[in-house]
């Protein structure tokens, strides 16, 4: 039986990306976690503290650190429903990652909810390594 592998690389202004799998654990409006920040979780015991300040009323999905790593966008608070976030792409860049990421905004004529939002995305990268992760915003 064969597998088949497939790697991707893109070349930008000379620099070389290689895209790394990751998956979407959870995403959303509401966040336990007020304030806007990234966060990278290497280990079982800072994804319980993170868990359980975003959804402590939620079980823990069960994710094995010694193969992949969490990365997260919180955007904080937002005055209405209509935002969310969205990770476009991680790709490898040295010994590192680079997470890509972008928030969706509502149009200003857009009806959306009056109530605080706290919108949030936490994925799952596969295979990233032990190198640093940086987070870079694009548009949106």
């Amino acid at each position: 039986m064969f597998k088949l592998f497939l790697a991707v690389a893109i070349v930008v202004g000379g620099t070389r990306f290689q895209t790394v799998p990751f998956t979407t654990i959870a995403s959303g409006q509401q966040s336990g976690v007020e304030k806007q920040r990234e966060v990278v979780v290497r280990t079982a015991a800072e994804w319980k503290a993170l868990w359980k300040e975003h959804s402590p009323d939620d079980p823990i999905p069960a994710i094995d650190f010694s193969k992949s790593m969490v990365a997260g966008i919180f955007l904080g608070v937002r005055d209405t429903g209509g935002y969310g976030v969205t990770i476009a792409s991680v790709d490898r860049e040295g010994k590192g990652v680079v997470v890509r990421w972008r928030e969706q905004k509502p149009a200003p004529s857009a009806m959306v909810s009056q109530a605080l939002t706290f919108p949030f995305v936490l994925v799952r990268i596969d295979g990233a390594g032990a190198g640093a992760v940086t987070f870079q915003r694009s548009g949106g």
